[in-house]
């Protein structure tokens, strides 16, 4: 029996199979959300008198009891049962008896669904900044930890000027921090109450929406009923970009030690445990991990294309493409907490060579240098550049510079800035506090 059955109707199986999809298996991952929104809109309904306080009562208690058997790994979806909101109900009526009909009373499934992903990806989202921020806090330990070990820098993958391992390690920090921005953005969105809107066109029952927003400890609500049923893709779509943005900062980090470890490279090692081997070749150390993390970051960059193309036409109100959603947004935050949780495992393990640009195939790293010197003696720098371009042109024996490094402005290697970067996270972080 469906909630919305009535006595005299039944329903096709094929139609049923097809239109429930795989709404049972990522509705387990809503039903604690399911109950607590629950609990939200019934203690409201015995505060107006939409049930009477004995009702609510029991009902809070029933749906508190559900919540045990969820947390406790005691909750399924029944077969015969259409989704998580249904089974809920069945239960509690189950339990309780008549008063269990009445929490349905001012909500549709639309407005209870709405309500239940913007729990789950309120908590997802407060999860992922977590493991953002130990990532961030584990890549300034090792820019510091580095600071003075000197690394090629490249522009067009051609040899560009010397960085550092502290600056590498350090800018993927700080790129964290404007990942961070999205996330805030995503949650500020996230965190605005959808429950009251019913299916999209409000109620005639007296709710007080302003009651279960604090109760369910939103910011605030989404005012218009209509516009918050149009919240429903829009959501998570924002929530897809911010981690996008992440993965795009993951996938980046992880070509770079792909590149660093190849032997022509050499930079960077990891520990056996760490890498895997050939079943041929008896030297090789296979970057495994971080190719999986690029490979999946990648994926979950293309989920925000996905579900614009999922939600893009359609017009204002409720359509079942939204129950899509689901399954497109939320293995990607699972693989995304994965995928953060790896890349800290594999930092931890990060070996790096020291004395690099000692190397005489280095040595045009100091062009530059060797230019500004030039330049601190008075010479223009056009005319230092020139003179400077013309001993290389000569070839490697006529250019023998000094190694010797002054970058002193702040974010250099000299002046790496990690506690200003530190304090930028931080105030990024604030945003989220409730």
């Amino acid at each position: 029996m469906k909630l919305w059955q009535k006595d005299s109707t039944s329903v096709s199986e094929l139609i049923e199979t097809f239109t429930v999809g795989r709404d049972r298996e990522f509705d387990l991952m809503l039903a604690r959300y399911d109950v607590e929104g629950s609990i939200a809109h019934v203690t409201m309904l015995g505060e107006t008198g939409l049930m009477t306080a004995a009702e609510a009562k029991e009902a809070v208690d029933g749906l508190k009891e559900i919540a045990e058997d969820i947390t406790g790994g005691n909750f399924n979806i029944e077969d015969g049962v259409e989704d998580v909101h249904s089974q809920v109900e069945f239960l509690l009526t189950k339990k309780i008896g008549e008063a269990g009909k009445k929490i349905h009373s001012g909500r549709s499934r639309n407005d209870q669904v709405a309500v239940d992903i913007k729990l789950f990806l309120r908590a997802s989202l407060l999860e992922l900044t977590g493991e953002v921020k130990q990532l961030f806090t584990l890549l300034l330990e090792k820019s510091e930890a580095h600071r003075e070990h000197l690394l090629p820098g490249y522009t067009h993958l051609q040899l560009a000027m010397p960085s550092s391992f502290g600056l590498w390690l350090g800018s993927y920090a700080e790129s964290l921090v404007d990942d961070m921005e999205m996330i805030a953005a995503a949650y500020a969105v996230t965190n605005k109450n959808p429950l009251g809107s019913g299916a999209g066109y409000g109620s005639s029952f007296p709710l007080n929406r302003a009651r279960t927003t604090s109760l369910l400890q939103f910011k605030t609500l989404n005012w218009n009923a209509a516009y918050a049923q149009m919240s429903r893709g829009k959501t998570e779509k924002l929530v897809s970009m911010a981690l996008s943005s992440v993965a795009a900062t993951l996938n980046k980090l992880s070509m770079d030690c792909c590149l660093y470890m190849n032997q022509q490279f050499g930079f960077i090692g990891f520990p056996d445990e760490l890498t895997t081997g050939s079943s041929i070749m008896p030297h090789k150390k296979n970057p495994d991990v971080f190719e999986l993390i690029r490979g999946k970051c990648n994926r979950i960059q293309s989920v925000p294309n996905e579900l614009t193309m999922l939600t893009t036409n359609l017009p204002s109100g409720y359509h079942r493409e939204m129950q899509l959603t689901k399954e497109i947004l939320f293995p990607a935050l699972q693989e995304l907490n994965l995928c953060i949780r790896l890349m800290r495992v594999m930092l931890e393990g990060l070996q790096v060579k020291e004395d690099i640009l000692n190397n005489e195939k280095y040595k045009y790293l100091f062009s530059v240098e060797a230019v500004n010197e030039l330049v601190n003696k008075g010479i223009s720098f056009r005319d230092a550049y020139k003179e400077i371009g013309n001993l290389i042109e000569k070839g490697q024996f006529h250019f023998d510079p000094t190694r010797k490094l002054q970058h002193t402005h702040e974010g250099s290697i000299g002046n790496l800035c990690n506690e200003q970067i530190r304090i930028e996270m931080q105030r990024v972080l604030d945003k989220l506090a409730h």
